[in-house]
């Protein structure tokens, strides 16, 4: 399960990717802060039993979100954004939609507990894992999003088509555990509370792979002049 800081990480990543001219302090600092906003659904399990991973990871805010902004620049002479912060404001914008997508619910969706993509519409986690490969036996394989049929029921009637792509179930099944939410419903007064910051080695190189990056960014403003 990635940590806050693996969240945060791959946003930086993402950023000094994606940022451009527009890369300083102000602008990085608010696309760190983009992927803290789906994690603040932590707090929901305390009035929506399961909302955690659910209420802000679902790929409706980042979709809500880029169809206002596609709306609003279209309107080049009335551009609520662009008047405010320029071109500068919408290159900015569009990066931390981005971010949202990928190092907000996508890292959750595809490691670790999952996430519920498109709640409430379709309330269930998708854990999404597996692997893609060619085999020189087997040519092609993948098990990410796998198809088969489900067995006759034991009534006669025929089965049907089964489609496996990590579901784990609904809110009301599922509890993805916090240091702020350890259980569902109260917790005894000697619970556990973990926050970690890295659980793997892939995790720990994420983050110092961020780091190294996001000082060597500053660094080349710094010799080309930029502030």
């Amino acid at each position: 399960m990635p940590s806050l800081v693996v969240h945060v990480a791959l946003a930086g990543l993402v950023g000094a990717a994606l940022l451009g001219r527009e890369f300083d302090r102000r602008s990085i600092l608010l696309i760190l802060l983009v992927p803290v906003i789906p994690d603040l659904d932590a707090f929901a399990g305390f009035v929506v039993p399961g909302g955690h991973r659910a209420l802000l990871h679902t790929l409706f805010v980042p979709l809500g979100a880029a169809l206002v902004l596609y709306y609003d620049t279209r309107r080049r002479e009335s551009s609520w954004l662009r008047g405010r912060y320029g071109s500068r404001g919408v290159h900015v914008a569009w990066v931390a939609v981005v971010v949202y997508a990928f190092a907000g619910t996508g890292l959750d969706m595809f490691t670790g507990g999952g996430a519920n993509p498109f709640y409430p519409l379709h309330d269930q986690f998708y854990a999404i894992s597996g692997r893609l490969q060619y085999s020189s036996t087997e040519g092609w394989e993948q098990t990410f999003v796998e198809l088969h049929l489900d067995p006759a029921p034991a009534d006669g009637s025929s089965g049907g088509r089964v489609v496996e792509a990590g579901q784990r179930g609904s809110t009301k099944d599922v509890h993805i555990n916090t240091g702020i939410d350890p259980t569902r419903g109260r917790e005894p007064e000697n619970v556990e509370r973990i926050f970690p910051v890295a659980q793997s080695g892939w995790q720990l190189l994420l983050e110092l792979t961020a780091t190294v990056v996001l000082l060597g960014k500053f660094a080349e403003r710094r010799l080309t002049g930029e502030r």
